[in-house]
């Protein structure tokens, strides 16, 4: 069967760049650094996001935590700041944390036939530490250095290994009419609890055919090399261009999303790329390991 994309709308085949813009400058600012508590036996996020005095909506939007109950004991999640005391009739500011450092590679803009604005580009880990929760912040500014829109966008690959690169699409609906330049920053980078990850997955036989702007279909197998059975199992497909551009990715399921050790399953995926030709693809497939009989925190 041939799985269905799920993170971005299919770039038309007729998409054209948009003007030549300088490279980004970033501006962060500098944040507080987040506590790293580990779960232990019998503990609740409620309760632990009592013990810090912040909420649970906070703890659980910077660890992406969507069901409390698959925590475990001995996983380690990052606690923000509290919010800190505001002057009297101001609100209390959102708490952040300090992102971990990653490499941005080139970026490429193309507009889409609903006037629409993509930047593609490719996230990679320098470092040493494995990350997930990586998300970045696109900005477009005008000719006296405002900002004329942003948005933000995950990396399309739920964890970063050391030296390892995943592909983001930041999308602007109704981007301005002329822009100078443009500024891209890490919104967050955290280290990353590889006990939930399944990481023995290697794509195989990728083979690829298409045409210039055509459509792309992408087939391979995705092989388990690992010990233990592979569930939720998914895979970034990324088409580049004769520059190293990423010109359009996918992320999508293999025709079957658990893999026992020593398995593997086909993959199809079709994608239109933005620009092109294509001249090199790249895929890669991460999972998670079956669930354990360990008590819910």
């Amino acid at each position: 069967m041939t799985p269905t994309p799920t993170l971005m709308p299919t770039l038309p085949p007729t998409a054209t760049p948009a003007p030549y813009t300088p490279e980004p400058t970033a501006t962060p600012t500098p944040t507080p650094t987040p506590i790293i508590h580990t779960i232990a036996r019998g503990e609740t996020l409620i309760a632990i996001a009592a013990r810090y005095d912040v909420s649970v909506a906070a703890v659980q939007e910077l660890n992406g935590i969507t069901d409390p109950r698959r925590l475990q004991v001995g996983q380690q999640i990052f606690i923000p700041p509290p919010p800190a005391a505001a002057p009297s009739g101001e609100s209390s500011p959102t708490p952040v944390s300090t992102p971990l450092p990653v490499d941005i590679g080139p970026v490429y803009f193309g507009h889409s036939l609903n006037g629409g604005l993509w930047l593609l580009g490719e996230v990679r880990n320098p470092g040493t530490q494995p990350l997930e929760g990586v998300r970045l912040r696109a900005r477009l500014r005008g000719e006296d250095g405002h900002d004329l829109a942003a948005e933000e966008a995950m990396a399309a690959g739920d964890v970063l290994l050391p030296g390892e690169a995943s592909p983001f699409g930041i999308y602007f609906a109704r981007p301005p009419q002329r822009f100078s330049g443009y500024g891209l920053e890490t919104q967050s980078a955290f280290p990353a609890h590889l006990g939930r990850y399944h990481l023995d997955l290697l794509a195989t036989d990728v083979t690829w055919e298409g045409e210039r702007y055509a459509l792309y279909r992408v087939e391979g197998r995705i092989r388990n090399g690992g010990p233990e059975t592979a569930v939720e199992v998914r895979l970034v497909v990324t088409l580049y261009d004769a520059l190293g551009q990423v010109v359009g990715f996918v992320v999508a399921e293999p025709e079957h999303n658990r893999i026992a050790p020593g398995g593997e399953t086909p993959f199809q995926v079709e994608v239109i790329p933005l620009g092109g030709p294509v001249t090199n693809v790249r895929a890669t497939a991460w999972g998670r390991h079956l669930p354990t009989s360990t008590p819910t925190p």
